[in-house]
């Protein structure tokens, strides 16, 4: 089934090599193209395109205002293709927040690098159900355990998200309590992006959360947040359980890679660590995660009917890696469950 997109962008060039990248893929038609949030109005409602990758700096109209009218009148599947710039992250985010599905950085003349998997990307979206409206953060079943009923029992979670991690993860990581778990989570994002995301994170949630950076060690009440696109990240032991940037080849297709935390968590603390697998396109982390419960740890995935893309945790519930799938709301709620030494030790079933 072609999957009918429509780009929106007040750049002719950057509409141009959008539209030149898209078309390359038979699966995508090109059915329109717009300059302004006004012009794009008009192409939506004419032409009806399963996916709109959309620029959110723009004249006439500002495309968060956009965004926000098109998610709560029209709700459609849009990918966000915003300038690497650390005000345009920020607004990226935002745009996610809204409801964007995806986010993908604009390449610069001299590389188009950013752009390789963009047609994979579309199409994936295009697949996945139609969003019924604004996001609303999941509901959190259970109530939450308050940081006077939470003793974390020592164990490290590591967490693993893509297409659609976004939002599971501010769904995950605001029913954690501020004395959480030493807690590291690679999202797949570009470089910049994820600074701004550890940012509203740590507005929005009460651990303390931020981009991890080298040597930084592991401690109760903090998340730390791989950055993106330069380096994967590695946890090793010196002492304390520290955090590694490495440079390298991409892993599983991409760096960071879950499968390269997954894999040295299953090393440094084995059975002391609860890997978690959310929303994402292709396998990333499926192995990696096989590895941490060959150790004997607990491992949780999000189930099909809450994922955005049910690719990853799919991926690894095939292989067997998945001890525990879980719909979204379930699985932060779980991760305190299972990790309170307040209480009598909680294994998933």
């Amino acid at each position: 089934m072609t999957c009918r997109v429509l780009v929106v962008d007040d750049s002719r060039s950057m509409r141009a090599l959008i539209a030149e990248t898209l078309r390359r893929d038979p699966r995508i038609e090109v059915v329109g193209e717009a300059a302004d949030p006004l012009a794009a109005r008009d192409a939506i409602k004419e032409l009806n395109p399963d996916v709109i990758t959309l620029d959110i700096e723009m004249p006439k109209m500002n495309g968060l205002e956009f965004l926000e009218r098109l998610m709560r009148l029209r709700p459609t599947r849009v990918v966000v293709i915003s300038s690497l710039t650390e005000r345009g992250a920020a607004t990226t985010i935002r745009a996610m927040e809204i409801g964007a599905m995806e986010c993908i950085a604009k390449p610069s003349p001299k590389d188009r690098a950013s752009f390789d998997d963009l047609a994979q990307k579309v199409v994936q979206i295009g697949a996945a159900p139609k969003p019924m409206g604004p996001p609303v953060r999941s509901r959190v079943e259970d109530v939450v355990a308050s940081d006077k009923s939470f003793t974390p029992d020592g164990r490290i979670v590591t967490i693993g998200s893509s297409m659609g991690g976004v939002d599971a993860l501010f769904t995950v990581l605001s029913a954690l309590p501020a004395n959480c778990p030493p807690t590291v989570v690679v999202q797949h994002m570009p470089a910049l992006f994820t600074q701004s995301f550890a940012a509203r994170l740590d507005r929005a949630c009460k651990p303390s959360v931020a981009e991890a950076k080298d040597g930084e060690p592991l401690e109760v009440g903090r998340v730390l947040i791989a950055p993106g696109g330069s380096a994967h990240l590695e946890l090793v032991k010196r002492g304390r359980t520290l955090c590694r940037l490495v440079e390298g080849d991409t892993v599983s297709g991409h760096r960071p890679s879950v499968d390269v935390l997954f894999r040295s968590a299953a090393k440094v603390s084995g059975p002391n660590t609860l890997g978690v697998i959310l929303t994402g396109m292709g396998r990333d982390g499926a192995e990696g995660l096989l590895e941490l419960r060959n150790t004997g740890a607990s491992t949780i995935g999000q189930d099909e009917a809450t994922c955005i893309v049910y690719g990853m945790p799919r991926a690894a519930y095939e292989i067997g890696a998945v001890e525990t799938q879980l719909p979204l709301h379930k699985i932060g709620p779980r991760i305190v469950a299972v990790t309170n030494a307040a209480k009598a030790r909680v294994s998933c079933p």
